[in-house]
Parts: structure tokens; C-alpha cells; sequence
């Protein structure tokens, strides 16, 4: 693991906590791992992650990874990010996803003006945002913002959080597109509907965001258009954290709850093979079987892979912020392939570790069943879709012009 260390200056550290490496947080989350093992299957029958788990990750700073340093947080790098959603995705791909969404969360609320920074962290640095950034056409202009209604489904954490950023269009009276923001909204002004019935990630209890008639201020939106191509309204252009570019960055949290699934179910095939036999076979451990041993070293490599693949795109993302540079297009058509292929990469490996494994880790009391099912669910996010990723790259690769998405 990396011991980079995620304060960059140390004489802005906080009495709260003092400069966490990176090595620091991983072991934090690690540490949490008993406990959010203990209730994964409570937050499966709940569709939401516990309280209990919760409030543990906040007692850990996790909350507080992708805060800007101003309120107390770390301001952490995307590689951060990955390493420690997907140290808590070893243990219940739920809570991590939560984890994951609400830190990209914290990271678009920074992007924010300071005005909209200050009324989300000023009196609580460890207050939680959730969101979708998927557009609602119904709001208007009004003197000073727009008023802004609609619904917005399958928003992790947001039974957890105390502000909603949610994206908006807004048209002209003859129905034109002419902007799309993000929209921050506090608690009070929406309501959460009971939606997230699914076969995988019950935990992160993803449910939709219901908002009527809404007055969002203008310092409370941010311009889309702008934000793909890295012009973002803070004020604070020297924190190096916030010079990412939107779409790379907001596509490659998506893949840390994989790793961790994908080295959980690795390791329990492993650790359980010497007391398994092959059935109807004369292997009495499954240890001994060298079709065992070949799929193991399949599925190991296909993890590997993902790893590499995740942490070379985070990297450079990283290091594209600290120098400065906006990344290639061709680099960032790579990186959105990349996600989708990173998460191939972790379904194609548990599907072999579930055959290696055998039938039983269909049981309901083994977690293989639940690793597969939140991974699989995972991998189906919109903007991780392997198609999508893989066209525009082709595209980019090509030269031929992008008429797919501008999320790119």
C-alpha cells in the first residue's frame, strides 16, 4: 500500500486530527472491518447501512476525506479515495459504497463558491452530501436562482446525509436547454422516497430524492458545462485536491467498492480451500485439484489487473492536479474505459472464484452470494457501463468525433 501522505502542507493540520498518511486511513478502515462484517447482513434486511456503522466511520474521519482542509477535512487524492472505500468494500460492499458516494459528493461541494462551501462544512465539517448529478428538466429562473423540482433516483448515502447536490436543467420559455447545473439543496428543503428494492448493494440504500418547488441560489449551482472541462467556481485554485477533472474523477470512485469485493472473495476461497474437497472427485482438498489451482491464479490475475489499472488512473489524475495540466482527451476517453473494464474485471473474477468455490456459495449464509450480488450491481452504474467506455475511446482512438455523451 502507498504511504503518500495526503496533507501537502503541514502547518494548516488541524488539532482534530493531525496529518493522516494515507497508510494512516487505510488502517482505519481496515480496522472498522470486524464491525462492518458483523452487520452486513442486518443492513441488507434494512436496505441501508446501520447507524452503528455509520457512525463508526465518521468517528474514523473517513467523512471527512474529500473536505477541503479550510473546515478540518483531508482534502484527499483520488487515490486515497480508491484505497479506502475499497478497504471497507472488503468487508461490506454496502457501507463502502456509501463511503465512496458521499466522498465524491464532498469533492463536487468544493467545487462550489466559498459562499455554498461555507453554509455546507462551515459549522460542520463533518457534514454529509449525497446526490445524482442526472438532470430534472422542471425548474425555472427567478431573481437569483432557480426554483427547481423533481425526483432523483438511486442516491447512495442520502438517508445519511445533510445536503442533496442534484442536477438541473434550465431552459428558455421556448424549451431550450440553455444551462445544466449541480444544485445543492439542505435536508429541509427535500424528502427521501422509499425506493431501493434491488438484488445487490441493499446496503447503501440508495433511494430517490424528492424535491418541490425549491428555491436553489445562484452561488448554490454549479455550471455543468464548465465543470467537465475543469472550470469550477471555488475560489481556492491553489488547493490542489479540487483540480481534477469532473468526469474522470466522479467515473473512477465507482471502482473502489469493486477492488474490495474482489480481494474479499479471493481471499475466502483461499483460506477455505484446504478444508474443502472437490465433490464427486477423489480431491479431498480442494488444494490439491490443479483445475483449483489454475482458476485461483485466473482470478487473482483478472484482480491484479484491476488494481493496476485503477491505480495507474488515479495517479494520473493526481498527478495532473498537483502539476496543474488538464488531462488529453484520449487519456480521459482511456479512463472512462478503464472503469468499465476495471469492474469486468471484478465480476469475471468472482464468477471464477464462485465455480472454484462450489454450489455452496449460493448459501445465504455465505458471503460469496452477497459479493457477487453487490458487485454485479455495482458494475451496472450508468457511467461505468463497458459499452459506453469502450466507444468513446474507440472513437478517440480513431479521431472520430464524440456525438455519444459529454461526460468524457
Amino acid at each position: 500500500m502507498s504511504t503518500e501522505v495526503i496533507f501537502q502542507n503541514v502547518d494548516t493540520l488541524t488539532a482534530i486530527d493531525p496529518a493522516p498518511t494515507l497508510a494512516e486511513l487505510i488502517k482505519r478502515a481496515e480496522a472498522l472491518q470486524p464491525l462492518l462484517r458483523k452487520n452486513t447482513v442486518a443492513c441488507e434486511k434494512a436496505r441501508r447501512t446501520c447507524d452503528e456503522n455509520i457512525e463508526a466511520i465518521r468517528e474514523a474521519g473517513l467523512f471527512r476525506l474529500m473536505v477541503p482542509k479550510r473546515y478540518g477535512g483531508y482534502e484527499g487524492t483520488l487515490r486515497s479515495h480508491i484505497e479506502v472505500s475499497a478497504a471497507l468494500g472488503e468487508a461490506c460492499g454496502g457501507s463502502a459504497w456509501v463511503v465512496a458516494l458521499t466522498n465524491v459528493c464532498a469533492w463536487f461541494t468544493s467545487l462550489f463558491s466559498e459562499q455554498a462551501q461555507n453554509e455546507v462544512f462551515g459549522a460542520n465539517p463533518d457534514a454529509r452530501v449525497a446526490g445524482v448529478f442526472n438532470a430534472s428538466p422542471t425548474t425555472r429562473r427567478v431573481d437569483g436562482g432557480l426554483i427547481v423540482s423533481g425526483k432523483w433516483y438511486s442516491s447512495s448515502g442520502s438517508l445519511h446525509a445533510d445536503w442533496a447536490v442534484v442536477g438541473a436543467e434550465e431552459r428558455d420559455t421556448n424549451g431550450t436547454v440553455v444551462a445544466q447545473y449541480l444544485a445543492l439543496m439542505p435536508k429541509a428543503d427535500y424528502s427521501i422516497e422509499d425506493t431501493w428494492f434491488t438484488v445487490g448493494m441493499r446496503a447503501s440504500g440508495s433511494n430517490c430524492i424528492v424535491a418541490d418547488e425549491v428555491f436553489v441560489p445562484n452561488h448554490r449551482l454549479l455550471n455543468m458545462a464548465g465543470a467537465i472541462e475543469g472550470e469550477y467556481a471555488t475560489e481556492f485554485k491553489d488547493e490542489t485536491a479540487y483540480r481534477g477533472l469532473f468526469v474522470p474523477f466522479a467515473s473512477l470512485i465507482l471502482n473502489g467498492p469493486q477492488l474490495g469485493l474482489g480481494r474479499a472473495a479471493l481471499k475466502y476461497v483461499i483460506d477455505n480451500a484446504p478444508r474443502r474437497a472437490v465433490a464427486y472427485t477423489s480431491f479431498e482438498k480442494q488444494t490439491d485439484s490443479v483445475v483449483f489451482q489454475t482458476q485461483i491464479a485466473e482470478a487473482a490475475l483478472k484482480i491484479d489487473t484491476a488494481h493496476l489499472r485503477a491505480f495507474r488512473a488515479t495517479d494520473e489524475m493526481d498527478a495532473a492536479s498537483r502539476q496543474g495540466i488538464k488531462l488529453d482527451t484520449l487519456t480521459r476517453a482511456r479512463i472512462r474505459a478503464d472503469v468499465g473494464l476495471i469492474n469486468t474485471l471484478i465480476t469475471d473474477a468472482i464468477n471464477i472464484l464462485l465455480s472454484a468455490h462450489g454450489a455452496g456459495s449460493f448459501s445465504e449464509a455465505s458471503p460469496m452470494q452477497r459479493w457477487w450480488r453487490d458487485s454485479n450491481t455495482a458494475a451496472r452504474h450508468a457511467v461505468a457501463l463497458p459499452a459506453v467506455g469502450n466507444e468513446l475511446y474507440g472513437k478517440a482512438l480513431l479521431g472520430v468525433e464524440n456525438t455519444v455523451t459529454p461526460l468524457i
